[in-house]
């Protein structure tokens, strides 16, 4: 069985979240509407805390979610392309294999910047955040534009009844620059634990398993996951994860304004929340609307959070995002 949590452990000062954006397709998708395919409604609210999600249109790709995603990020901070000297995309469902995905979103929105995709799953915003952050904190970027995005609807099986229910898709981004009053990421970890990479993975579709006919027969090109297992791990890797960078910090629990986990399954996010000791009206939950978004989750929340007003100016915010790799990233974050 896995081990105990490590990840590396680090700081990043001097640079703030200044403006949040998100986009979530029209078509809802509730409960009810997967009854004709054997689901129970009553079994996925009670086993995940899920009620409906929402499904990208058949002409809507990823791309499509960041550039709406980014355009409300951007007019709430009040720049433009021409402001934008970075752009990441914390995906992995990307429009193609290549180019990225946020090659795609560069051109669209007309910025002239580098641009890449990170591959974490649902940890890939918070990979992006850390890493985005860091370019800004040594000043090789002004204004990074950071995205999480997944159509996680493409993903998965129809006929998988504990696993169809779970996700949906969405798209969620911030802008990240320069501060003076030292604000910033108090303290994250990053970490994996490759070992479980098989706990939740698409089999086939890269270079160790090409998708064959008889592989695309057999539906390995759909995610495949370990719920029970997976659950088990990331109860036990956030609370430790989140002990570690509140104790890098120097901060209690009972200290934080707002907690915003990874919106995967009701049951961890009570789990995680009893064993930090949070009160519950200090933790966001927005998956009973969305579903599991994977990469989107967390900035889908974090713009939702500030669009209802419970963030305000100096509130001391925990990030956490967990899933496959097996990978997670954890983030306090000064407002």
């Amino acid at each position: 069985m896995l081990e105990g949590s490590r990840g590396r452990i680090g700081q990043i000062s001097g640079v703030r979240i200044t403006a949040t954006g998100s986009y979530v397709p029209q078509e809802i998708v509730t409960n009810e509407d997967l009854a004709e395919l054997g689901c129970d409604s009553e079994w996925i609210v009670r086993r995940t805390g899920i009620r409906e999600r929402r499904r990208a249109a058949e002409d809507e790709a990823t791309s499509d979610l960041c550039f709406q995603a980014a355009q409300r990020c951007m007019e709430k901070a009040g720049i433009t392309a021409a402001d934008i000297d970075l752009i990441l995309v914390a995906t992995i469902t990307p429009d193609h294999p290549t180019p990225s995905t946020a090659c795609h979103l560069q051109r669209r929105l007309g910025a002239v910047a580098p641009a890449m995709d990170i591959n974490a799953a649902c940890a890939g915003f918070m990979y992006g955040l850390v890493t985005g952050a860091q370019f800004v904190a040594t000043g090789n970027s002004k204004c990074a534009l950071i995205i999480g995005a997944d159509v996680m609807s493409r993903t998965i099986n129809p006929e998988d009844k504990k696993t169809y229910p779970l996700f949906g898709d969405a798209a969620g981004a911030v802008i990240l620059q320069a501060d003076s009053d030292k604000k910033g990421i108090a303290a994250y970890q990053l970490g994996s634990e490759g070992c479980g990479g098989e706990m939740l993975c698409i089999p086939s579709g890269g270079t160790r398993s090409p998708l064959t006919p008889e592989r695309y027969m057999d539906g390995q090109q759909y995610l495949l996951m370990d719920g029970r297992n997976v659950f088990k791990w990331a109860v036990r890797v956030v609370d430790e994860s989140a002990k570690q960078v509140l104790h890098r910090a120097n901060v209690e629990a009972n200290d934080l304004d707002l907690v915003i986990l990874h919106q995967a399954n009701q049951r961890i996010i009570d789990s995680a929340v009893s064993d930090l000791d949070v009160a519950r009206d200090k933790v966001f939950v927005n998956l009973d609307r969305y579903g599991n978004t994977s990469g989107a989750s967390i900035p889908l929340a974090l713009d939702e959070a500030v669009q209802s007003n419970q963030i305000k100016d100096g509130d001391q915010i925990l990030l956490c995002g967990f899933g496959a790799g097996l990978a997670w990233g954890t983030a306090l974050i000064h407002w």
